[in-house]
């Protein structure tokens, strides 16, 4: 597993075991327990390894069985997977491990849901940096888990010349020249406009992807004929499960949604012993 998720884990159960477990650690000693992970609704589940990964960590010697992999979709009162080991061991991984799987799975749940009403268009569903500080690493691939396509990771991944960019720039040809005299021709360059006359002079510059910001279905579509497939398309703002469909019916090549990873719901699962 990626060192970066292991600190991430370790970090967490820190941050829930300073010192020791009170509650458990003076009532059991080396009693064993099992129990099972249960869905109480539907949805995707993304996160099982890192919930498996964060029992490892208070405890190695810790048994769990998994039944429903990442990617796999999940019915109320499904086993997820089945937990055994010393009791202590197992209440003080409860909450944590949980917690990586709950929130995982909502963001694939959330995502499964945008990328179906889009099935049987080109369109793919993106993600953005909207996530949550540090835990970026596990938001995206909660993402890939519910179908959906990664945008780029960090600010050094691509260039995005977004509005306040561009604002400052003399103007959006010359912003894209002087970013590609620097990173060449093998990092992807996209803009972000919210005109049809900036679009058009998007469609003049060397970028690789130009993102519609905001506009309407009308607008997008104008650009997809203008564009004849010279640029990647991406569509942004507002993008909600009721518009995604008639967006992508434009023709655009992606839909970025940001609540994917901001406005998420987590997966109502539970530990039973």
């Amino acid at each position: 597993m990626n060192k970066e998720i292991i600190d991430i884990i370790a970090k967490a159960l820190k941050e829930d075991i300073p010192t020791i477990d009170v509650s458990s650690h003076y009532l059991f000693d080396a009693e064993i327990s099992e129990g099972d992970f249960i869905a109480k609704e539907d949805g995707v589940i993304s996160g099982i390894d890192i919930c498996v990964e964060t029992f490892k960590q208070v405890d190695s010697s810790v048994e769990i069985t998994v039944f429903k992999n990442n990617g796999d979709s999940v019915a109320i009162g499904d086993i997820i997977a089945h937990v055994k080991g010393k009791t202590k061991s197992i209440l003080m991984s409860e909450r944590v491990g949980l917690n990586f799987l709950q929130r995982m799975s909502g963001i694939a749940t959330m995502t499964n849901k945008f990328v179906k009403v889009v099935k049987g268009y080109q369109t793919k569903i993106l993600d953005t940096r909207k996530t949550t500080p540090t835990l970026r690493i596990l938001e995206k691939q909660a993402v890939l888990d519910g179908g959906g396509t990664n945008h780029r990771m960090n600010l050094s991944d691509m260039v995005m010349l977004k509005d306040n960019h561009l604002k400052a720039a003399k103007s959006l040809v010359d912003a894209v020249n002087k970013v590609r005299s620097h990173v060449g021709k093998d990092m992807l360059i996209e803009v972000e406009v919210e005109t049809i006359e900036a679009f058009k002079e998007a469609l003049n510059s060397d970028c690789d992807i130009v993102m519609l910001d905001n506009m309407n279905n009308i607008l997008m579509a104008e650009c997809v004929n203008l564009n004849n497939h010279k640029k990647l398309l991406e569509a942004s703002g507002n993008m909600t499960l009721d518009r995604v469909r008639s967006v992508a019916k434009t023709g655009v090549d992606f839909i970025s949604v940001g609540s994917l990873t901001h406005s998420y719901k987590s997966l109502d699962i539970s530990l039973k012993f």
